[in-house]
């Protein structure tokens, strides 16, 4: 079984979707956040594979499940093969 896990704030920002560490931070302690449904109010919540994560971003609301847990913020196709877009009508704008 495995029980890998990694911080919220750290995850959003090897993943690309926010552009700095503090800007994540930003966004789960303004209670912006859902986890598997759960509201968020720290940046420190760790996501494990499975995890669905769900925030406003860019004026929409972004719906994500995550596929794998990132070692590094790499170039941004590796970065966006960490998780697979559930937000209606953006999983066939990424294809």
């Amino acid at each position: 079984m495995n029980d890998a896990s990694m911080r919220l704030d750290r995850f959003l920002w090897f993943v690309r979707l926010v552009k700095t560490r503090g800007a994540a931070q930003e966004l789960a302690e303004a209670g912006m956040l859902r986890l598997d449904g759960r509201r968020i109010e720290k940046s420190s919540v760790q996501v494990r594979v499975g995890s669905v994560i769900a925030f406003p971003l860019r004026g929409q609301v972004r719906i994500l499940r995550v596929e794998g847990l990132p070692l590094r913020r790499g170039p941004a196709p590796e970065a966006q093969g960490m998780y697979q877009e559930l937000t209606p009508g953006m999983a066939e704008s990424r294809d």
